[in-house]
């Protein structure tokens, strides 16, 4: 295991009351599930990192960022660590590409809480919490 936890950045980005989810690829989590996002750069916010990831992973623009919740994610096969920090957003612009094929197999929009499996771990422990930006934005 790394001496330090990494941090991560995972965009929940809402769409007509559905979240992006994409299949990763040659990673940790290959298979599973998870929100648009990665490694939060030096010097970087954490809503540029999700914008930031966001368009470059799917060629969309986000909006009405706000800072959410956060997991602490320990991959015990994978020897990593990392802090996961969530950004809610909602979709702007842009037509929905895979930009990193390398990284992702496909995208897709979901109920919350209707999610295909496996799911990655920090989507897995960000549910265990019980969050839902979905009945938070509906208000």
């Amino acid at each position: 295991m790394q001496n330090r936890p990494a941090v991560g950045v995972a965009a929940i980005v809402i769409k007509h009351k559905k979240v992006l989810l994409g299949k990763r690829l040659n990673s940790h989590g290959e298979g599973d599930w998870a929100f648009p996002g990665g490694h939060l750069e030096f010097g970087e916010s954490i809503k540029n990192c999700a914008k930031r990831e966001a368009f470059e992973e799917t060629g969309l623009s986000i909006k009405n960022l706000q800072c959410s919740a956060f997991t602490n994610d320990i991959f015990e096969e994978e020897k990593k660590h990392y802090v996961t920090l969530f950004v809610v957003s909602e979709y702007d612009s842009g037509e929905l590409q895979l930009k990193e094929p390398d990284k992702c197999e496909k995208w897709d929009w979901f109920n919350w809480n209707e999610f295909p499996e496996p799911l990655f771990l920090s989507l897995k422990n960000l549910l265990d919490k019980g969050f839902n930006p979905i009945s938070e934005e509906e208000g």
